[in-house]
């Protein structure tokens, strides 16, 4: 049985306290590691790994170092895992569903462990490892090629003899209570992380804030881009499944990188198109940057097709329409699923200026309020004639940037 150590009720009380204020991983991890070596712990280094809910990442890492203090990495999806890894003391927990891994060091070190020779040549003394599982009591075992969701950490001291075993019960006793505070504070960074990822930056902040009533917006001055991949359907036809999302991926990664640089937010992907919009606190601003944003990605997709060609792969071009106006944005839909969108008249109309890009022969369009409300840009805006758009009362204006179609469709 773990005995409880005096020291455990005052570090228990912090970490609930961290938990129920919604600390940020670094510093609860900081703070918890400043707090056994106050309380006498001598602890060298602390490392902690957990899985991380993100398209790219697959894995967190924190290490604290005596020296150094907290830093942190991410570990990126893998097909097989690393062969660290599978030599790890963390991998050897998971694979032989132990509690708790107790390593002396002073004498040598297991060679089946390459970490732990590296951290005696360093000067450690003892590894002591454990991991926590979030997860109730009669879930599935963990699989330590995918785990699940917990933690798995270590504590190593350069102590001549190691931990005591009363500072390896203030580990273990205070350790489910740092799971906790640790959950509390991934979930709320997991949620903002996969918001921002499947909403969009600025929709993904305002649903975290608690904006999810069904029919709440506001109105807000916006300029409204949609873009589009050219030939992509005929493309479609002939590619199959992998290589199709890989190219659109490709695309997709160049534009949002682009638009996002420029303070635009990414509304929603619609298959080989994209609604964004720049709202940035005045209209002069927004057209100014959705330019900005379209002159660059002009570059980027010229360069990128330069390489795609280089590597024998198919390539496509791009178009870009641009309109400003009075938009609503906010949650629509129906009950049991909302989406965070915009909608209005100058939406639409942004939609039928896209369906002119084959008429007028040119990838980027823009209305004339976008056009007025960049005046004083050094992009050279140049008028294709007034057309009537279906749907819209009021013949429109386009314009488009001379030499603006820099070869993206080429």
């Amino acid at each position: 049985m773990i005995q409880i150590d005096v020291n455990s009720g005052p570090l228990i009380a912090w970490l609930m306290e961290q938990g129920l204020q919604g600390a940020q991983q670094q510093d609860l991890l900081q703070g918890y590691c400043q707090r056994l070596v106050d309380a006498g712990v001598p602890l060298w280094r602390f490392h902690l790994a957990q899985r991380a809910f993100h398209p790219k990442f697959g894995g967190i890492g924190f290490n604290w170092t005596r020296a150094d203090g907290l830093s942190h990495q991410h570990y990126e999806y893998r097909e097989s895992p690393r062969a660290e890894w599978l030599r790890s003391p963390f991998f050897h927990i998971l694979d032989h569903e132990l509690d708790e891994f107790r390593e002396n060091l002073e004498d040598g070190a297991p060679e089946q462990f390459p970490l732990l020779t590296e951290l005696r040549e360093r000067g450690a003394t003892e590894y002591f490892a454990k991991g926590v599982r979030f997860a109730p009591p009669d879930a599935e075992p963990n699989d330590p090629r995918n785990p699940s969701e917990g933690m798995l950490v270590s504590w190593t001291t350069d102590r001549p003899g190691g931990f005591s075993n009363r500072e390896l019960d203030l580990v273990r006793t205070t350790l489910p209570h740092l799971g906790l505070a640790l959950k509390s504070s991934s979930n709320r960074q997991m949620a903002s992380a996969l918001l921002q990822v499947y909403l969009g930056r600025d929709a993904g902040r305002r649903v975290l804030s608690g904006e999810i009533q069904r029919g709440s917006s506001q109105q807000i001055d916006a300029v409204i881009c949609l873009f589009d991949l050219k030939g992509f359907t005929q493309l479609a036809e002939r590619l199959p499944g992998t290589a199709l999302i890989e190219m659109l991926n490709g695309y997709f990664g160049l534009a949002v990188e682009t638009i996002q640089a420029h303070g635009g937010n990414i509304l929603k992907f619609m298959g080989d198109g994209m609604l964004t919009m720049f709202n940035l606190g005045s209209i002069e601003e927004d057209a100014h940057a959705a330019l900005a944003a379209a002159n660059e990605l002009c570059g980027k997709v010229r360069a990128y097709n330069t390489e795609r060609e280089a590597e024998g792969l198919p390539t496509a071009g791009f178009t870009l329409a641009l309109h400003a106006g009075n938009i609503l944005y906010g949650n629509i839909g129906a009950e049991n699923r909302l989406d965070f969108t915009v909608i209005g008249q100058a939406v639409n109309q942004t939609a039928r200026i896209a369906g002119m890009h084959r008429s007028v022969g040119q990838n980027i369009i823009m209305s004339e309020d976008v056009k007025a409300a960049a005046r004083g840009t050094n992009h050279d805006l140049v008028s294709l004639g007034r057309y009537m758009l279906r749907g819209v009362a009021e013949p429109m204006e386009l314009y488009t940037v001379y030499r603006g179609n820099c070869g993206c469709d080429s």
